[in-house]
């Protein structure tokens, strides 16, 4: 069970928080990547990296995870996920593929989805078991990392939410994110001045009937994050920045 719940929270957390910067106006340094060391109540379980790469015409963005040594031992996770994002209209851009293949024990995931707003149908596809579905989306719809790119270009202040509408896997979900509050945290990359958020996600598995994901961005244009954090039944599991090229 616990093997389970931190392959689950490594995931969320991979979700919500290994986001980069809004905007390649904003200062950050392109390619850019991002390293982060995963935690369970103060136990190192794993790393994550994410890059964003400018390429003609697109936008991708390239996540892994990757158990440690220890955990490796008895229960390996070797996790990769990209998105390609169109440079069309404003920033973010326009979604045109998400692909997931995540190793994590004995079990393999391999799913893909592919947008075509123009027809407002969203394609996907598990490429183990051969299923496929489409989805009826909107023109707002994004997948999970475009999501939170757009949520950097939002007017971030303490006290207000936003709405942002999501299609991960065959599912559309409307998810509120809540701007909490101004925080100054400490991270092995340094320390930040922040804005706190609460992506009210619907808790599923060992999350449900639970609260409790946040995210620490920082409090400037680039809007890093630099933090996050998931709360489970015993302790919690973090996330922290310890370095990269931003």
């Amino acid at each position: 069970m616990l093997n389970m719940v931190l392959l689950r929270l490594t995931l969320l957390l991979l979700a919500l928080a290994l986001v980069s910067p809004p905007t390649a106006m904003a200062g950050q340094k392109i390619p850019e990547r991002l390293v982060y060391s995963l935690s369970w109540t103060g136990i190192e379980v794993g790393t994550a990296t994410q890059e964003l790469v400018d390429e003609v015409g697109s936008w991708r963005i390239i996540s892994s995870a990757r158990s440690n040594p220890w955990l490796s031992r008895f229960f390996p996770v070797d996790d990769r996920t990209e998105s390609i994002l169109l440079k069309k209209g404003g920033f973010p851009g326009e979604p045109r593929s998400f692909k997931m293949l995540f190793k994590e024990g004995h079990r393999v995931r391999d799913r893909e989805i592919s947008f075509n707003h123009a027809a407002g149908i969203a394609s996907y596809h598990d490429r183990r078991s051969g299923e496929r579905v489409d989805v009826s989306i909107g023109a707002d719809t994004m997948d999970i990392y475009s999501s939170f790119y757009h949520v950097r270009q939002q007017h971030l202040e303490p006290g207000k939410s936003f709405y942002i509408n999501v299609l991960d896997s065959k599912k559309l979900h409307r998810i509120e994110v809540r701007v909490l509050k101004r925080e100054r945290v400490s991270v092995p990359a340094g320390v930040f001045n922040t804005l706190k958020l609460e992506p009210m996600v619907k808790p599923e598995g060992v999350f449900e009937g639970k609260r409790g994901a946040y995210l620490w961005l920082t409090d400037d244009p680039r809007r890093i994050p630099v933090k996050a954090q998931t709360k489970v039944t015993v302790g919690s599991v973090t996330a922290v920045l310890i370095g990269g090229v931003y």
